[in-house]
């Protein structure tokens, strides 16, 4: 690795919540987490794709609050330590404040450092041109750039903001002329035969004093409201970053500098901003389907069909998407399958909680899982990471009843302590809080009964260590 690249901080976006992939990507489990097929959450994904060219060690993902311990979990999983490397936002701003702040944040360990920004949920098929344009990049943002990948255009695309490039640079870039909101037909189809209009990925590069230079002329009260947040040593909370301008980068900054570069790419790139998108990214079988799960399909053409937990069996079926999760299950014709957005917004403007959050919900201390909620009972999986601590509420339940089927739970209850090992249970019929400890390094499983008459749920789980 040169030392260009070992002065180079890649910056992964992953905030948004996707909702043009519901059901499996939700407000509070984003597409950015998400398996869509193979082992690896698109961010696990993105952070894997940046070796060899870039140093693991320097990553820096920014998220919201509420993604922070996922994401962190995510990266984890990876090899590299998220310690130090998750940045926080307390809530969405746009990509201008998240890129400031990271850039502010990088600044503090490296004053000569270069900056990658990166969406932490799209996919790109050809690694090594990556790799390539990569390096590229690295070199133009060091003569002073500011760079942003252009994708080679393959079709007159409408769902894209487009950039115009003008005038050669080194490297085979182009002078950056314009940005362009996403298209008709007729205007794409122009673009894509001018041949110098590129999709606009989100993807750039740039020298971090450059950066803010940019900003302190282009966008002064952000960044110096940003710098005084950040300076005070108070954390950021909700109610002073609200309060930062709610503006993308191309707004802030790539429509005024004139040390924009665009640096043409064709590394088969997708925003998998629909389930059409993804359908078109990924590999197909002898009948142009993509399947994911257990699934049986008889005479299925041209498909996109995910499964979660239960059987799916198709029979006749031709350009739809079917796609399955423990709590729902949307089917569409696949060219307007983009349109579950506006399912999303009923389902929210209902109180619909399928929105929000899957029947799994993930905390700092594990995992919560609805098996079967009723009035008069509740059964519940909780699923602890090693040596965490869970508190549970008793709420107004009249018992509660943990049984553990996998692993080791340490169980506090007014002073008692209990260790109980798989098929062991314990049962409380008291309003006491318990504490539940894992002391593995495993995760530990237990089941959860929840009885007796009542009108409302129990109350959220909490961690305590």
């Amino acid at each position: 690795m040169d030392e260009l690249a070992l002065k180079t901080y890649p910056v992964l976006l992953a905030g948004g919540s996707g909702t043009r992939l519901w059901p499996v990507s939700r407000e509070l489990y984003p597409k950015q987490l998400v398996k869509f097929t193979g082992r690896d959450s698109l961010v696990q994904t993105t952070i894997k794709r940046l070796s060899p060219v870039l140093s693991p060690e320097n990553i820096r993902i920014v998220c919201g609050d509420e993604h922070y311990h996922e994401i962190a979990r995510h990266m984890d999983a990876t090899g590299i330590s998220s310690e130090g490397k998750v940045i926080r936002e307390p809530c969405g701003r746009n990509t201008a404040p998240a890129i400031l702040l990271a850039v502010l944040d990088i600044l503090k360990r490296s004053e000569d450092a270069i900056v990658c920004v990166f969406p932490a949920d799209h996919v790109i098929r050809e690694v090594e041109v990556f790799h390539e344009s990569l390096r590229a990049a690295l070199r133009l943002a060091d003569a002073g750039y500011i760079v942003t990948f252009g994708i080679q255009p393959s079709y007159p695309e409408t769902g894209y903001g487009y950039i115009e490039g003008a005038g050669e640079l080194p490297e085979g870039a182009l002078a950056l002329k314009r940005f362009v909101e996403k298209p008709d037909r007729e205007t794409a189809q122009r673009y894509l035969s001018a041949g110098s209009f590129f999709w606009n990925a989100g993807m750039f590069a740039f020298k971090a004093s450059v950066m803010v230079a940019e900003f302190q002329a282009f966008q002064a009260d952000l960044y110096y409201e940003l710098s005084a947040l950040m300076a005070s040593g108070a954390p950021l909370n909700r109610e002073n970053y609200s309060s930062l301008a709610n503006i993308s980068i191309d707004y802030a900054i790539m429509e005024h500098t004139t040390k924009g570069a665009v640096l043409p790419v064709d590394f088969s790139w997708s925003d998998i901003g629909s389930w059409k998108s993804l359908y078109d990214f990924l590999p197909k079988d002898e009948n142009q389907n993509v399947v994911d799960g257990d699934v049986i399909s008889k005479a299925t053409h041209n498909c996109f069909i995910l499964g979660s937990e239960r059987l799916i069996a198709t029979n006749h079926l031709q350009d739809l998407v079917v796609v399955e999760t423990p709590d729902s299950v949307f089917v569409s014709d696949i060219e307007n399958s983009r349109d579950v957005k506006a399912i999303v917004s009923d389902l929210k403007a209902h109180g619909r909680h399928e929105y929000h959050h899957h029947r799994t919900v993930h905390y700092a201390w594990g995992s919560l899982t609805v098996l079967e909620h009723q009035k008069c009972f509740h059964v519940d999986r909780l699923t602890l990471y090693p040596n965490m601590t869970f508190k549970d509420e008793a709420g107004r339940w009249q018992s509660r009843q943990l049984t553990v089927v996998e692993g080791r739970l340490a169980v506090f209850a007014e002073g008692d302590e209990k260790l109980l090992q798989p098929g062991e249970a314990v049962r409380f019929t008291n309003g006491a809080s318990v504490y539940l400890k894992n002391p593995n390094h495993e995760p530990v499983k237990v089941l959860r009964i929840c009885c007796g008459p009542i009108d409302d749920p129990p109350a959220a789980a909490s961690s305590a260590g």
